[in-house]
């Protein structure tokens, strides 16, 4: 990241003034509104204060960077905008020369860094979008590297957990669009080094992911990763934990799509099966009504046989 400092700046005092038109004090110092031209070729336009560039004002580079923001004693100071020559450029606030509390830099190859700033390096809380690949990382920053939760989101799929020089290490999971979580573990093996190699201090870190298990999807809020609940053998057959990949795969878990979940079945919204009482109990109504009739109709037949027995007494009787 380039940047040019209050160094550049030219020291105005008035044998040193390569060109100066504006207002004055009573002292004869530049104050009020003023255009000054330095030895070196730079060039300031604004307020000025007691012989100090002090209030809003322009300072164009000769090598092409310029300035446009507020000054406070000859420095960069508050709200401003600075333009670099490699076409980068920052936008947001400044103590002292620096860039300081929160700001927006525009990277010449497209990325973007939206967040908070201290003593020029990137420190706090930020969102860095990577232009080429459209990913995002959310989180911690400390001195210039990500540190801290983050969320690194992609186009289908986003890693939360933790994050200590720009790589993830410990507990993290995986959030997957389709409605699953893959929980692991990224550790951090050590590139092999020459002979050479061993005297310097700065070592590469290959950060690699073991995944564990699968779930379906639960509330993270930033802090330590927990271990998810050991409810999900499946997972667990699914996803070996000798499987170790940078990035995990999606169609895996694709079982674990919990659509139907959320939609109750069609047949509990129907009131088909709350009926069904009812016409049982007309069936059997209907049935005791057929019973009064047979035993109506089989006491009458008995009747009958009774009187055709008593009259065939009577018939024998006078014979």
């Amino acid at each position: 990241m380039s940047d040019l400092g209050s160094e550049e700046f030219e020291e105005e005092a008035e044998n040193d003034l390569g060109e100066y038109e504006g207002d004055r004090n009573a002292a004869g110092e530049r104050h009020g509104h003023g255009r000054a031209r330095l030895p070196n070729g730079d060039t300031y336009e604004g307020e000025y204060a007691n012989g100090l560039r002090n209030g809003l004002g322009t300072y164009r580079f000769k090598n092409g960077a310029r300035y446009i923001g507020e000054f406070s004693e000859n420095k960069k100071h508050g709200q401003g905008i600075f333009m670099y020559p490699d076409g980068s450029k920052y936008e947001g606030e400044w103590v002292a020369d620096q860039r300081h509390g929160n700001g927006v830099y525009y990277y010449m190859n497209g990325d973007t860094y939206t967040g908070e700033w201290l003593s020029h390096y990137r420190h706090g809380q930020g969102t860095y979008l990577y232009a080429e690949t459209g990913s995002k990382y959310v989180g911690g920053w400390v001195n210039g590297q990500q540190e801290g939760a983050a969320e690194l989101i992609h186009l289908n799929h986003r890693y939360q957990g933790k994050f200590v020089n720009g790589n993830p290490i410990g507990r993290g999971k995986y959030v997957f669009d389709i409605g699953c979580e893959q929980h692991g573990e990224y550790t951090h093996l050590d590139q092999d080094k020459g002979e050479e190699e061993e005297e310097e201090e700065s070592v590469s870190i290959i950060p690699k992911w073991k995944a564990k298990n699968i779930t379906t999807l639960t509330l993270w809020t930033p802090g330590v990763e927990k271990p998810p609940p050991p409810e999900e053998p499946l997972a667990a057959e699914e996803m070996p934990a000798t499987a170790v990949t940078e990035e995990p795969i999606a169609e895996e878990p694709v079982a674990e799509e919990p659509v139907e979940v959320g939609e109750p079945p069609a047949e509990a919204t129907e009131p088909i099966e709350d009926l069904s009482p009812l016409k049982e109990g007309e069936e059997e109504e209907e049935g005791g009504k057929e019973d009064q009739v047979d035993l109506v109709n089989t006491s009458l037949e008995e009747k009958e046989e009774e009187s055709k027995e008593s009259e065939e007494a009577e018939t024998n009787k006078e014979e």
